[in-house]
């Protein structure tokens, strides 16, 4: 258990830290792991039979296809034709609901930012915002937060999703999509961002120039396009009803995924694949599993679970008061560990936590969501950082806005979505 311990600690301070390469970082944890015998090989590199890894990889195969055939680019634009030049706070939820959804359609956090950036620059120009700073700065981070954050309430759109439905699957408990989506999106997702056109627009106040955006003429889907369109539209349906045919989103993402890449070079080429799959995403989010299932295994977890429950003020008659502590945990350990690498350590004290609060392990593991999605610093989501840098936007811009919003959802928007948990039964 101290090696353990020992082993995990350093795992996540090379994390927070950054100094190093996530995905160094969880190669070093696996060589450590097994060289120490900490745990067996088959539980230290369990996060390579785990769906989230296979959710992950399927989306990002769709991610690379939507962006190799030019259809990303054609949604992006054609959403651009409706946003208008009616008002500025206009122009900022414009984006932010393009962001969110872009969520529903690419998996891939990392993905959308890599192809959202560059439009929502081109936007800013078009609008007159050239100087950095104000309604530049406003457009931009409209497009990260929006298809950030948000998304955390979308269950394959981004990696901590991806982590909670793997160590879930781990401990036999399946999560469905239009589950999560009814339970995080009303309040995380929707109220979130419009929190998030509001903090933005007190943030960086602007006014539209009187130069009119005028978008390009329409052309016609090509064949790639509409094959793509097509696979990723009945994805969207298989995810949205898992309940009735029992496939999981993971399995459905990695089924698309082989698909687009049996139908030609011209959706998807061997080339394109080769050098845009992110394998150190999946190199990291294996090495997240891991640290869970070393810790669960050694007993590290359980002992660390009743001590963080003795501390909390937690009992199974005071509802309101476990649904604070829990989102406070989740928010406290997100500093130390990342929005990705949270839901593996949290996952590994359900257990306990469950026996304090009085509440299901299914309730308990939904919780997470509500610490790992609310980030207090730009560093907790790599997504948002990478976002940032390739905006140019000034990283205290992006952390003002981080802390805003943080002060937002901890003062209003947790509480109501604690009356809609109410309201649903959960809690």
């Amino acid at each position: 258990m101290i090696v353990a311990g020992a082993l995990t600690l350093l795992t996540i301070a090379g994390w927070a830290s950054g100094r190093l390469p996530e995905h160094v970082v969880a190669l070093a944890f696996f060589v450590l792991a097994v060289l120490f015998r900490v745990a067996p090989a088959s539980v230290v590199f369990s996060g390579f039979t785990s769906s989230a890894l296979w959710l992950i990889f399927g989306g990002q195969i769709m991610g690379i296809a939507i962006r190799h055939t030019g259809l990303a680019r054609r949604i992006a634009e054609e959403s651009a034709r409706y946003i208008g030049t009616r008002s500025y706070p206009a122009v900022i939820a414009g984006v932010v609901t393009l962001g969110v959804l872009l969520s529903f359609f690419m998996p891939s956090a990392m993905g959308r930012v890599m192809l959202l950036m560059p439009i929502a620059v081109a936007l800013a120009d078009q609008y007159g915002f050239v100087e950095v700073g104000g309604g530049r700065n406003g457009v931009l981070l409209a497009a990260a937060f929006g298809t950030t954050v948000p998304a955390f309430a979308i269950l394959p759109a981004n990696v901590p999703n991806a982590v909670l439905l793997g160590a879930a699957d781990a401990h036999g408990i399946a999560i469905g999509y239009l589950e999560y989506l009814a339970l995080h999106f009303p309040v995380l997702g929707i109220v979130r961002a419009i929190a998030i056109v509001l903090i933005l627009v007190a943030l960086y106040p602007a006014r539209l120039p009187t130069k009119r955006f005028e978008p390009g003429p329409r052309a016609p889907l090509s064949r790639d396009e509409r094959k793509v369109a097509l696979l990723v539209t009945i994805a969207l349906l298989l995810w949205a009803t898992d309940s009735l045919h029992g496939v999981q989103p993971a399995w459905v993402s990695l089924a698309v995924g082989v698909v687009l890449l049996t139908l030609g070079s011209g959706v998807l080429p061997p080339r394109a694949f080769n050098e845009q799959v992110g394998y150190a995403s999946l190199f990291f989010v294996a090495g997240v599993m891991g640290v869970g299932a070393v810790l669960t295994h050694t007993g590290t977890a359980t002992a660390l679970g009743r001590t963080v429950s003795s501390l909390l003020p937690l009992s199974p008659h005071r509802h309101g008061l476990n649904f604070a502590s829990l989102a406070t945990l989740g928010a406290a350990l997100g500093l130390l560990t990342t929005a990705p690498g949270l839901p593996a350590v949290m996952t590994s004290l359900v257990g306990p936590l469950a026996e304090a609060t009085g509440l299901p392990l299914r309730t308990v593991l939904m919780s997470e969501a509500l610490g790992y999605s609310n980030i207090l610093l730009p560093y907790q989501s790599p997504p948002l950082v990478v976002a940032s840098q390739l905006a140019q936007v000034p990283s205290r811009a992006t952390a003002g806005a981080c802390v805003a919003l943080f002060v937002v959802t901890s003062a209003l928007l947790l509480p109501l979505d604690y009356l809609w948990w109410r309201l649903l039964g959960w809690s």
